[in-house]
């Protein structure tokens, strides 16, 4: 019996995945978009490097998982009719992590959004008609709350559909966890709600890079379009990773949603920014809120650069980004602070490490290879 994990090769689903194979016992059943066995093992490594050893990583992955060659965007996640009745009889519980984050593009987020998560609705449906799941955990996003300004956002109140969406991320999410509810009424569910996850508290590594980058451009402007009173809920990687593993192993969780959030504890841009200037990174800069509409106006003429340049692709992150940097709201994580007994590191004690890596390595992950001595796995 196993818990079914889908987005291990993901940078969320990676933290899930180790927390799970180096803090607790049972099989793992991973969903990997992959051409054969030994490319997905390949897939995993390039993922969970970021927490383990290639000798750790190994004798985890070939002694507690158990790997489906599939895709969330196939009919039954591209699984043979054995495979996925072989997996559906030995499910225990499902965390589904995988999603398109593609915040441009309607069509990959209803793709993988929508109709991944419905296949994967039909799976557990099954599951739990067959022998019962103990807990479908579904990973969202704050993006669900839509339109926010100047708030405090309680899980309770965070779904409203008279709200326009932001983007097509944030409205496939809120759909999903609408049908998560619908089409599983009998499931234990527990929905996860991240605000913007940026790099690791514990040491200066990521391998997701987008925010990473719009942060360090918006370092070096000398006027930020922002009030230095907003703030930025934004929450470390690593406490995400353990807030999803630690309730979703928990056999009765306080709450059926939870905010993975530094809440009311986020700090101002101003503490931020003048987290980077005492460590040396960053100059003096000067706060005009007046200044946001202008600045979204520069942003959509700078957009047009040539596709290819770094002027178009920096202005296209900025884009999809600055709704985001600009609402001041914070989302309420009484609730995740209470069940692990800690709240998250502030962003400013571990940014400057954070954007030292990404500069430094221009914002790539220098990934290991995989061993030249070690033989992939031949079978799934």
């Amino acid at each position: 019996m196993a818990v079914f994990l889908t987005g291990a090769t993901g940078y969320i689903g990676s933290y899930v995945a180790a927390g799970l194979l180096q803090h607790h016992s049972e099989r793992l059943a991973l969903l990997v978009r992959a051409k054969d066995p030994a490319h997905a093992e390949q897939r995993l490594w390039k993922s969970l490097q970021l927490h383990m050893d290639f000798a750790q990583f190994i004798e985890l992955v070939r002694s507690r998982c158990d790997i489906y060659l599939g895709d969330l965007t196939s009919p039954d996640l591209g699984l043979d009719p054995e495979s996925r009745d072989r997996l559906v009889k030995s499910m225990t519980s499902v965390i589904h992590v995988a999603a398109s984050l593609n915040r441009k593009s309607a069509k990959a987020c209803f793709n993988v959004n929508l109709r991944g998560t419905l296949s994967m609705l039909k799976l557990a449906r099954d599951a739990q008609d067959h022998h019962g799941l103990r807990r479908f955990s579904d990973i969202s996003t704050v993006a669900v709350a839509g339109h926010r300004q100047n708030e405090v956002v309680r899980e309770d109140n965070i779904i409203d559909w008279q709200r326009s969406d932001y983007d097509p991320y944030a409205r496939t999410k809120k759909f999903c966890e609408h049908m998560v509810h619908e089409l599983l009424p009998d499931v234990p569910i527990t929905v996860f709600r991240p605000a913007t996850v940026l790099g690791d508290s514990r040491f200066p590594e990521t391998t997701q890079f987008d925010m990473v980058r719009a942060f360090v451009t918006l370092t070096k402007l000398p006027v930020l379009p922002f009030s230095p009173h907003w703030k930025m809920d934004i929450v470390p990687a690593n406490y995400v990773g353990e807030a999803i593993v630690h309730i979703h192993q928990q056999d009765k969780p306080e709450h059926d949603a939870y905010n993975l959030s530094s809440g009311e504890g986020s700090q101002t841009y101003a503490q931020i920014v003048g987290a980077m200037q005492q460590a040396g990174l960053g100059k003096r800069v000067k706060f005009a809120p007046k200044l946001e509409r202008p600045f979204g106006m520069l942003v959509e003429g700078l957009m047009r650069a040539p596709r290819k340049s770094a002027v178009a692709y920096g202005a296209s992150l900025m884009k999809v980004f600055l709704p985001y940097l600009t609402y001041n709201t914070v989302f309420d994580n009484t609730r995740v602070a209470t069940a692990l007994g800690k709240k998250p590191a502030v962003f400013g004690d571990y940014a400057y490490g954070l954007f030292r890596f990404a500069t430094e390595g221009k914002f790539k992950y220098p990934y290991k290879p995989w061993p030249e001595a070690v033989s992939p796995q031949k079978v799934a």
